[in-house]
């Protein structure tokens, strides 16, 4: 998706799913009208600035939406590998680093995770809000556990996600389970010896309705780092 600035096989908040449409067809029909907002997740950008030992280097953006955390992240010195399901997604995100001027520093690949993901490895793996109301059980977590495997030695791989739908929405879009820092660490199953835990728990920020409502949203971040 993709909230703040998206939720899912992305990240955006999402109109109601069709039960029977594949990522490709929802996340197709979801971009048939533009929804960019051209914010980085501020949420993405606290753990880079603020991270130890996280300078600019290669970083895999999943769900990467019309590109806003992949362009932030290209203009501040990486070189990023930006994959989202929708073409229509990944098309205007290269406009997009066309026009900021960092087209050289992103490749855009398409790719629907639960059937193929970007080769090689990377400092950074980002997942930002990735969920989906169309996603087959288990699918997140398969996904999740693909890209720590993308981290190279010393790299980090960044989960934020929502931990449930913000406090001015009465009547929810989807009916998605949000799971929690430990339901993540716990799926993710990473060895003690080979991984450090720098951050697991709960990010509360205000965000306003689409009417101009009051409200807060609460997140999980889970940041862990491979040492071996």
């Amino acid at each position: 998706m993709n909230t703040p600035n998206r939720p899912a096989q992305h990240g955006h908040d999402q109109h109601e799913p069709d039960k029977a449409a594949t990522a490709d067809e929802y996340w197709e029909d979801f971009y048939r009208d533009r929804v960019w907002s051209g914010r980085v997740n501020p949420l993405l950008e606290r753990e880079v600035r603020d991270g130890v030992a996280l300078p600019p280097g290669t970083v895999l953006d999943l769900g990467c939406g019309e590109g806003a955390d992949a362009l932030w992240l290209a203009r501040n010195g990486w070189r990023v590998r930006a994959v989202d399901v929708s073409a229509t997604a990944l098309r205007r995100g290269a406009e997009h680093a066309a026009e900021q001027g960092v087209a050289e520093a992103i490749e855009w690949e398409r790719h629907d995770l639960a059937r193929s993901f970007p080769e090689g490895t990377f400092d950074l793996v980002s997942a930002q809000f990735l969920h989906s109301p169309v996603a087959a059980n288990g699918e997140r977590e398969a996904i999740l556990a693909r890209a720590a495997e993308a981290v190279a030695p010393g790299g980090v791989l960044l989960i934020i996600g929502h931990a449930g739908w913000p406090t001015w929405m009465e009547e929810p879009p989807a009916d998605i389970e949000f799971p929690t820092a430990a339901d993540v660490l716990a799926a993710l199953g990473l060895p003690a010896p080979g991984w450090d835990v720098e951050r697991a728990g709960l990010v509360s920020s205000e965000v306003t309705g689409p009417e101009g409502q009051p409200g807060r949203r609460e997140d999980c971040v889970v940041r862990v780092r491979r040492t071996g």
